[in-house]
This record gives structure tokens, sequence and C-alpha cells, in this order.
């Protein structure tokens, strides 16, 4: 939990205020501070929460990361792949055109 939390939901419970003569009306205090504990719990919970979502989060990032990086891989594989089978099939067919044009010109 948050390290600056003063207070726990037990720590206003058991909260003892001195009485005095002219204080405040101890049912109105007690049902303020009942009011108080449920929301500093419910708060308690939504971090909690929030926490356990927040790691859930961090861990699906770096798995996305890697399989981003993977894909990427392999996609630069496949393009490289293709690149080298149009290169030798360029080769193989203006090659031989090539080689063609020379000799009907030398004859």
């Amino acid at each position: 939990m948050a390290a600056n939390m003063q207070l726990s939901g037990k720590d206003i419970l058991e909260k003892e205020f001195k009485t005095t003569m002219r204080g405040y009306h101890q049912e109105e205090v007690d049902e303020f501070l009942d009011t108080i504990i449920q929301d500093y719990d419910a708060f308690k919970q939504e971090i909690e929460r929030l926490q356990q979502e927040n790691e859930k989060l961090k861990r699906n990032h770096t798995g996305e990361q890697t399989r981003s990086r993977s894909a990427q891989q392999q996609t630069t594989q496949v393009n490289y792949d293709v690149l080298k089978r149009l290169s030798n099939l360029e080769k193989a067919v203006f090659g031989k055109k090539y080689t063609e044009e020379e000799n009907s010109t030398e004859s």
C-alpha cells in the first residue's frame, strides 16, 4: 500500500475522542467516522485492484513486445527470401536475354 498513508480503517474505528461539556454529539461523530471507514476501505480495495490490473497490463505489454519483435523478424526474413528469389529469377531471365543479344550483334 502507499507509504504516505497515515491511518488504516482500524485506526479510524478505534480512535477515541476526549469529551467535554460542550463537545460534539458523540453519535453524529460515530456515524461520520463509520462513513469515513467505509470510504477508506473502498479506496483501499480500488487501489489494490488497480495495482493488480497495472501489473497484468505490464506483463501483457511485455509479451506483446516480444511477439511483435518475433513477427517483425519473420517478416524481414520472408522479404529477404522473396527478394533473393526475385533476383535469381531476373538473372535467369534477363541474363539469358542479354547473352542472346550479345551473340546476335556479334554475328
